[in-house]
């Protein structure tokens, strides 16, 4: 078992055996409680990459998605439909985004949490850095804010995801 102390949230718990993840191509550092899968392929005809790293843990879905837009200045549409377009999916209501600071994001009203029940519940994060946009996203049948605090605490893009922690 390893537990997180110190600069996150402490999350001890037997199931999640958190580390650190930088999956290839995301420009992304994130703390994951299981070893994630990673896919990655091009997005539509020159319009960058398209990635996704997730694993599941405790009866838990945790993944972190990114994309690239064809300009920068589309990042906060592409953040408002990344979040509307998984509340559809889960049909439920898109309430209100909570603010959301992730070291090395570009600051945009568009980044927020939500948190979402229905079939389940889920835990969103949209986010961008520069013209890469990024979903982290924990699924389950019930709510772990504290795994959601720790998994949200882990996550760091452009030159903040090659900081040493």
């Amino acid at each position: 078992m390893t537990c997180l102390t110190g600069g996150l949230l402490a999350a001890c718990q037997p199931a999640l055996n958190w580390r650190e993840a930088r999956p290839e191509g995301a420009g992304a550092a994130a703390l994951f409680p299981c070893k994630p899968e990673v896919a990655q392929r091009p997005a539509q005809a020159g319009q960058g990459v398209m990635g996704l790293a997730q694993c599941e843990a405790a009866g838990r879905r945790f993944a972190l998605s990114w994309a690239d837009v064809p300009d920068a200045s589309q990042a906060g549409a592409a953040l408002q439909a990344m979040s509307r377009s998984l509340a559809g999916k889960l049909g439920q209501p898109l309430p209100a985004g909570q603010p959301l600071q992730v070291p090395g994001m570009t600051p945009l009203p568009e980044a927020v949490q939500h948190r979402l029940g229905g079939r389940g519940m889920a835990r969103l994060a949209v986010f961008a850095h520069g013209g890469r946009v990024y979903q982290a996203l924990l699924t389950g049948e019930a709510d772990d804010p504290a795994a959601w605090e720790a998994f949200l605490g882990g996550l760091r893009v452009g030159s903040a995801a090659g900081a040493a922690r």
